[in-house]
C-alpha cells in the first residue's frame, strides 16, 4: 500500500529553498497542506485545512510539520485521536506559541497541545532555535510521547539556517514504515 507524505508548513509557508519544498519537488507522493493565509494563522482554520487535505487522500499518511505546522498537527491530533491512517509524524522545530516572546502573529495558535500523540512521532529541534528553547523542546517531546532528535546549531531548521535538501529528514520519514515511503519523480 502506498503512503502519502503530507507537508504542513508553518508561518509564512516554506520557501522554494526550504527542505519541505525540496521534498515536494523530489517525490511524487508528497503533498502540501494549503492555508488561506500563511501570514495570519487562525488556529481553527489551520487545523481544518489539515483535515480537509487528509480527507482527499486514500491510504496511509505520514505527516511532516515544520514550526507552527508541527503545532497544528498536534492540535489536529487532539481532535482526531483515533485516525488509524496516520503511520507517523515528523515534527520539526515546533514553535513555542505559548512563550511571551513568541511573534504576535503566531500567538493565535495558543495553547500548545498537552496530549500524548495518538500515533508514532519523532520531534526534531535545534539547541539554538530562536522559537523554542531546548528545555521546552524536551518537555514538549515528553508530553507528546515522542523521541527527540537534537541538532546542533541548526537555528529554526529552515532555509535561513541552511536546511534545503535535508537528507536526514528523508531518513526519518522512511523510518515510520517497513516499506519504502518516498517515491521518486
Amino acid at each position: 500500500m502506498d503512503i502519502t507524505v503530507v507537508l504542513v508548513p508553518g508561518f509564512g509557508d516554506s520557501s522554494s529553498l526550504h527542505w519541505q519544498s525540496f521534498l515536494e519537488r523530489k517525490y511524487v507522493n508528497v503533498v502540501r497542506v494549503q492555508q488561506r493565509d500563511w501570514f495570519s494563522p487562525v488556529r481553527e482554520e489551520w487545523i481544518e485545512s489539515i483535515d480537509n487535505t487528509l480527507k482527499q487522500i486514500s491510504g496511509k499518511i505520514i505527516l511532516v510539520g515544520h514550526s507552527c505546522g508541527a503545532i497544528a498537527i498536534a492540535q489536529w491530533a487532539e481532535l482526531h485521536p483515533v485516525s488509524r491512517r496516520i503511520e507517523g509524524s515528523l515534527l520539526v522545530a515546533p514553535a513555542d506559541v505559548d512563550s511571551p516572546y513568541a511573534m504576535d502573529e503566531i500567538k493565535v495558535q495558543r495553547p500548545l497541545p498537552v496530549s500524548m500523540l495518538p500515533f508514532k512521532a519523532v520531534m526534531v529541534c535545534s539547541d539554538d532555535d530562536p522559537h523554542m528553547s531546548l528545555d521546552k523542546s524536551h518537555a514538549i517531546a515528553e508530553v507528546w510521547g515522542c523521541p527527540l532528535v537534537v541538532l546542533e546549531k541548526a537555528g529554526h531548521v529552515n532555509a535561513d539556517s541552511g536546511y534545503g535538501d535535508w537528507l536526514q529528514c528523508e531518513t526519518l520519514i522512511e523510518s515510520f514504515s517497513e516499506m519504502s515511503v518516498l517515491k521518486s519523480r
